[in-house]
């Protein structure tokens, strides 16, 4: 047994309990040990006059003061000097000794003299019979491995003796090994610091044996334990990151630390994409820190490597194994996994439950009422224009740089054109062709989407199909595929799958990812959707905050990717003064036939109809239809009757939802951010009404599935039947507006395949450098724009430049450019359009109905056109009488550096953290494990289960 030995305590004053509890606990321990300590040495790290008013009366041989932030390893250098004896014990304020453990571990010193270090079993603080740590080894990568962590303890592991390292708390080390080993690596950041010095003993030819006898309470609190706690978890996992990479390089052989060095910003990145696929964000942060820090830290890896060398002597082989294989590595993730809780989500049973028959008997319908659309290369009328020719051109619109419309018009591009590139995409060889299918799959996909939303609310099949039905009867839906409005239409598509997610955002970090994507999809298509957004967001993270308390990280991350994404567009806007242009409907601007803000209108829109003909009754019968707003009535009455259910905390989130989407299209109706040549366009108020829609329905699911159907089981049928019908009625006429030849209440067309002429269409196929001045005399003025390319598309529309108050810079270029080119005694002007870039002028063809007035201000621009030296007539047109530079027509301006610079900027931040979103939605293994233990739907149920 060793003639002395020599107890380091170090004390700091953190940790969530008072450490002057923990230290007198300790010491009272250390005074009670069976074979007493010779010396005592305590290090006080801070300053706390409890703390050293119990130091003063412990009887240690010497206190020394040291700085609040000393780690564990630097404080005991600063007690190595005073070292007396022939052993070192280590502990902390936290490590409480049980009575037989020091003459358990220099017993354990005094039989082999070969081993140079004795560790305890460390067990919980307040509950001993739990094993914190018994030995600890590595994995083939490096990583620390805990042998026996969290286990109950029953002798099973009372047998080991051999291992690589272990906790440092409680450690009984040899003298001379200690001082020749040098003691714990200050570099490992506080974390692997037994392991490392049990590494470096086995080099040295002597071993780390455990004393399992010999136990030891802690706490975790204490200097030298690892940070605890959900709170701590970053400081942790930076801890461990640190010491990992620190080891890497000391004990990489020398010619293979600068590979390693080079390697570590790569294995960063890519460890980035596992924790964020892991769905362990939190450890993305730390990654990076501990990847610098080590980098940085070269001479500190050059210490460390001199103390392996000063002591090795044996190789890399001794230790090989005592390392944990991989197949045993294989067998602790078999084990883990294998212990779970019951599964409690049911299963989905979209086939069994009916609801792949819902979206097959939906695409059925769709192909017989949109059948004539399948013969169309493009869909045009509303707010629908053709897509650009090539995928290239597609995203190309979607950037941040030169907009496709207007003169010399540079800046962000609006999020709804990269959905629209994503779309075209889907068809590359005839990107048009995707908006007809869109239009024809509009039906099933609402249905689908609508399915999985009920999943949420309900677990009866035949709600599911009702509310599926119910979603895809929905007025709004029905009106902007009637009205050719593509924005409104995805949002319809996209709200569900919003719910769907978002609803369970705060479980877990998949739901979550998959939810701040979809929202930034539905407020790229519905803007006017931004402070509805806005207030059931602030709402939740409430709930989650008082209610759940976890979760609360994921919320916040559902608003980031949006925030990151609209930020060029907002700062845009802001900054020209025109914030409210945010609200802007996306796409091409179309005023058609809305409510109106008058008691009538207002009555249709409380009924869930965005236009002033309901559901194409008032186009069928010429007469009163504010009957049809009655028929919405079923659906509304279940609505509110499940607030008086067992589940009237869900109805009640539910009708939120629909009283904020409510407030949201009555904010809207009437109201004009954006202009099609001077004539103001109002917001379209069925984004708000589809929202309102979905808390409608799912509250009426509620009702069903836990009220009077659950009461009377024939009342579900019937109440579901009633509802269905009635929305049948109240839509029927939208509904089949497609199939009317004869009176088409559709305004959806067979193109164009072009808003320009043929031949210019040809030309600008290619590339959208070629530019096209467009000149319109109407009663209002000349309307007059630019073209860029073979077409103006619905992807290269720009809220920007629509929603703009008053004239830009590049606003009075173009007007006196087309006042020049429209008067004859004007100058030169051709040749500035070719400096320009501008290569063809167009006038265009006279509306129905124009006056003589209108009609002499057209023919007098076309004489003034003819008259130009450098314009070549290319002849009338579909589209207008068209005109061709034949000076030489530079190219489009390009960008600047800045510009170029920060548009990678804008590109890169977008893409990225539509990146991590992405990636923290990637179900995994654990993931679903975890997404099968809890319930399917949301909020509390009558049997208590949430």
């Amino acid at each position: 047994m060793p003639a002395r030995v020599h107890a380091i305590l170090v004390v700091r004053p953190e940790g969530r309990t008072p450490a002057a509890h923990h230290l007198t606990r300790t010491l009272a321990a250390i005074a009670a040990q069976s074979r007493p300590v010779d010396a005592l040495t305590i290090v006080l790290c801070g300053a706390d006059p409890a703390l050293t008013q119990l130091a003063a009366s412990s009887g240690a041989e010497g206190v020394i003061t040291a700085s609040a932030g000393t780690p564990f390893a630097a404080a005991t250098a600063l007690a190595t000097p005073r070292l007396t004896g022939d052993a070192v014990w280590l502990l902390a304020q936290d490590t409480a000794p049980e009575p037989d453990a020091l003459v358990r571990l220099a017993g354990a010193l005094e039989l082999s003299p070969s081993l140079a270090v004795a560790a305890p079993k460390l067990v919980r603080w307040d509950e001993p019979e739990e094993i914190v740590s018994l030995g600890i080894s590595l994995n083939r990568y490096g990583r620390t491995v805990e042998l026996a962590a969290g286990e109950f303890d029953q002798g099973q592991h009372d047998g080991d003796a051999d291992v690589l390292g272990a906790d440092v708390r409680g450690l009984l080390i040899r003298r001379e090994s200690w001082t020749a080993l040098g003691g714990l690596d200050p570099a490992l950041g506080g974390a692997d610091e037994g392991v490392d010095l049990g590494v470096r003993a086995r080099l040295a030819g002597d071993r780390v044996s455990l004393v399992p006898a010999a136990r030891v309470a802690v706490a975790g609190d204490g200097v030298a334990a690892m940070a605890r706690g959900r709170r701590r978890a970053r400081r942790r996992a930076f801890a461990e990151r640190t010491a990992q990479l620190h080891r890497r390089l000391a004990y990489a052989p020398a010619a293979a630390v600068p590979l390693h060095w080079l390697s570590l910003l790569p294995l960063a990145l890519w460890r980035t994409i596992v924790h964020l696929v892991g769905k362990v964000p939190y450890r993305v942060l730390p990654e990076w820190g501990a990847t610098i820090l080590v980098m940085a830290r070269v001479a500190a890896v050059a210490r460390a490597r001199r103390r392996i060398r000063a002591v090795r002597a044996v190789g890399w082989s001794r230790i090989a194994p005592l390392r944990v294989s991989r197949a045993e590595m294989r067998l602790r993730w078999e084990g883990d996994g294998a212990v779970v809780d019951a599964p409690v989500r049911s299963e989905l049973q979209f086939f069994v439950g009916g609801g792949a028959w819902a979206v097959l008997g939906a695409l059925a319908v769709s192909a017989a009422l949109f059948f004539p659309l399948l013969a169309w290369p493009v869909l045009g009328g509303g707010a629908l224009a053709p897509l650009r020719a090539t995928v290239a051109q597609l995203w190309q619109d979607a950037a941040w740089g030169a907009r496709p419309l207007g003169l010399d018009a540079i800046g962000p591009a609006d999020p709804f054109s990269a959905i629209i590139a994503f779309i075209g995409t889907l068809s590359p060889g005839d990107p048009s062709r995707a908006l007809v299918v869109l239009w024809v799959l509009a039906l099933p996909l609402a249905v689908l989407g609508g399915w999985f939303a009920a999943t949420r609310v309900t677990e009866s099949p035949l709600l599911r199909i009702v509310a599926a039905v119910a979603w895809a009867l929905a007025p709004t839906f029905l009106a902007a595929l009637v009205e050719g409005r593509p924005a409104a239409l995805l949002a319809h598509l996209l709200l569900p799958w919003l719910f769907y997610a978002a609803s369970v955002a705060h479980r877990a970090w998949a739901p979550a990812g998959a939810a701040s994507v979809l929202l930034v999809l539905v407020l790229a298509c519905a803007p006017s959707l931004a402070p509805a957004a806005v207030v059931l967001w602030s709402a939740a993270l409430v709930v989650v905050a008082l209610v759940a308390g976890r979760g609360v990280a994921r919320v916040v991350w559902l608003v980031v990717p949006s925030i990151v994404v609209f930020a060029p567009l907002v700062w845009t806007q802001v900054r020209t003064g025109n914030p409210w242009g945010l609200l802007a409907d996306p796409g091409v601007p179309y005023a058609g036939d809305e409510v109106t803000a008058d008691p009538l209108g207002r009555a249709l829109l409380a009924a869930g109809f965005p236009s002033s003909d309901p559901g194409g009754w008032a186009s069928v019968l010429n007469g009163p239809v504010w009957w049809v707003g009655l028929l919405i009535a079923p659906l509304a009455v279940l609505a509110l009757l499940a607030v008086l259910t067992p589940r009237w905390v869900t109805a009640s989130a539910l009708l939120i939802i629909a009283a904020v989407g409510l407030a949201t299209a009555f904010a809207a109706v009437g109201v004009s951010v954006s202009f099609d040549h001077g004539t103001p366009v109002p917001l379209w108020p069925g984004a708000g009404l589809s929202l309102a829609w979905l808390g409608v329905v799912g509250s009426a699911m509620v009702a069903l599935d836990a009220g009077i159907g659950e009461r009377v089981r024939v009342l579900r049928p019937i109440g579901a039947l009633v509802t269905l019908v009635a929305l049948v009625v109240a839509v029927g006429p939208a509904l089949t507006a497609s199939l009317d030849q004869a009176h088409p209440r559709s305004v959806l067309t067979n193109g164009p395949t072009s808003t320009l002429p043929a031949f210019v269409a040809a030309e600008g196929r290619g590339s959208t450098a070629i530019g096209t001045i467009v000149l319109d005399p109407r009663a209002d003025g000349l309307r007059v724009d630019v073209v860029w390319g073979g077409s103006a598309t619905v992807g290269g529309q720009s809220t920007v430049q629509a929603t703009r108050t008053e004239a830009r810079p590049a606003d009075r270029d173009l007007a006196a450019l087309a006042a020049d080119l429209t008067t004859p005694s004007s100058d030169d002007v051709v040749s500035r359009l070719a400096e320009r870039g501008i290569a063809f002028v167009l006038l265009k063809s006279a509306p129905a109905g124009e006056n003589d007035v209108i009609r002499g201000a057209r023919l007098a621009a076309a004489t003034s056109l003819d008259q130009r030296d450098a314009l070549d007539g290319v002849g009338t047109t579909s589209r207008g009488d068209l005109w061709r530079v034949t000076a030489d027509v530079q190219p489009r301006q390009p960008l600047t550096d800045t510009q170029a610079h920060l548009r990678n900027l804008v590109t890169l931040g977008s893409l990225g953290v539509l990146l991590v979103a992405l990636l923290l939605a990637v179900p995994t293994t654990a993931s679903r494990r975890v997404a099968r233990r809890t319930p399917r739907i949301v909020g509390p149920t009558p049997g208590g289960s949430r």
